[in-house]
């Protein structure tokens, strides 16, 4: 299918455990040798900051963000998830991350598996380089005094980011674009598998599809407490595909026969043939069909 097709949803992809089969900060931190390390960083800190700290103190031994990166390319990416890309992309759908791993790791990963063409943007923990070739994370949300932080009481959201804020705006930029095309907001997908994931499904409306993975914190949290949005869990990669891939055809095929509906109604409309109407008479004969004047002798 082309990929302009108007009734394909947006799909909102968390990474950490959703694209990749592991959390991407571990995996790091495992690959380089450094577990106990940053076990021992958490102990202070947020896990944002603590994260941050321990790139630094990496960088400080002489590794390097190509280092990192080098790890990432390794991490585990299931073709099934490829593929679902893929063929979401195909068939229309603006695809994006939502996550809370950071910048430079969704890059790294994505771009090794030829997949960073395919998403239309990407929220996360802000990172980069900086001039030392220290590797810098830095949280979405500022917390630290004396920053606001983001304001969510929803205690399943880690201070440094909440997704369903990040959701909110996403939902009013696709609703301002439906209102200024005069057409329907598009259908939402979110996938995740975190308990932060909890808090933007929560932000989706009836019509938007939350797909939980099976087994893993947010489908407890959905349980107790469901969204408006349909539920469709998915456990393992190859469900995932299938999943999604279900989804996006059941929507399209909605939004054309819609279309073939609203087609059908206007073709329907009853037009008067003019050959069924009264033709008009010429002058003369109207005027013999018209009541006669009554002579009046003088």
């Amino acid at each position: 299918m082309a990929a302009s097709n108007g009734g394909a949803p947006l799909v909102v992809f968390d990474f950490d455990k959703t694209i990749v089969d592991c959390d991407s900060d571990n995996w790091v931190v495992d690959a380089l040798g450094a577990t106990g390390r940053f076990d021992e960083l958490l102990r202070h800190l947020p896990w944002n900051h603590a994260i941050d700290a321990m790139m630094g103190e990496l960088h400080a031994e002489g590794r390097t963000a190509e280092d990192v990166r080098a790890c990432l390319r390794a991490a585990p990416l299931s073709p099934h998830v490829a593929a679902a890309i893929r063929s979401a992309h195909a068939r229309g759908c603006e695809l994006r991350v939502l996550s809370d791993a950071n910048a430079f790791f969704i890059d790294a990963v994505l771009a090794h598996h030829g997949l960073a063409g395919y998403f239309a943007g990407t929220d996360t923990n802000p990172a980069h380089v900086d001039p030392a070739g220290r590797l810098r994370i830095r949280p979405y949300h500022e917390f630290a005094a004396p920053a606001p932080g983001h304001g969510c009481a929803l205690p399943s959201c880690p201070p440094n980011m909440c997704k369903g804020k990040v959701m909110e705006r996403i939902l009013l930029q696709e609703e301002e674009a439906a209102a200024a095309a005069r057409r329907r907001r598009r259908v939402v997908v979110y996938l995740g598998d975190g308990r932060g994931d909890y808090c933007p499904s929560l932000k989706l409306r009836e019509g938007d599809y939350v797909m939980p993975r099976a087994g893993y914190p947010v489908c407890d949290l959905i349980a107790a407490s469901p969204p408006a949005a349909a539920v469709r869990g998915w456990d393992g990669f190859e469900d995932l595909a299938r999943v999604l891939l279900g989804i996006v055809d059941a929507e399209i095929a909605r939004a054309v026969a819609e279309q073939g509906d609203a087609a059908a109604a206007t073709t329907n409309v009853v037009v008067p043939d003019c050959r069924a109407l009264p033709l008009p008479l010429p002058a003369r004969q109207e005027a013999a069909l018209l009541p006669q004047a009554v002579r009046v002798p003088n």
